[in-house]
């Protein structure tokens, strides 16, 4: 027997709001039954566990013990450069001179997640 992850969950004080941010990350849509003020909102990834951001009294004290590693689809640092302007907030840049490396960036309510090289980058410098 086995399970299969269905939501990756996100404790978070503005469920919908969070959400958005998320969806313009993504491109997914939230799902048309999460509205402003519910206590959670959907954002449907297609294939795979979706992301569920559930509201929260208590605000987020500590660094994440999981995080998501994002590889975007156009270059690492075009895509770092379009996060923080939407609202995404930068953590540490480990980021090498070589190209390699990754940006660790936190979502409006403070999680982190990582952007990775894009896999046309990965492909170039092998």
């Amino acid at each position: 027997m086995t399970s299969l992850v269905h939501h990756i969950t996100v404790d978070c004080r503005d469920a919908y709001a969070l959400a958005g941010f998320w969806s313009q990350v993504t491109g997914r849509p939230i799902s048309a039954d999460d509205q402003p003020g519910d206590p959670e909102a959907l954002v449907a990834l297609g294939e795979g566990p979706g992301l569920l951001f559930i509201q929260v009294p208590e605000p987020k004290a500590v660094k994440n013990r999981l995080h998501l590693d994002l590889r975007p689809d156009i270059p690492r640092d075009a895509e770092v450069e379009r996060l923080l302007g939407i609202g995404a907030a930068l953590v540490s840049d480990m980021r090498r001179p070589d190209g390699t490396g990754w940006v660790v960036l936190a979502d409006p309510e403070g999680n982190e997640f990582c952007v990775e090289r894009s896999a046309a980058e990965r492909s170039e410098q092998g």
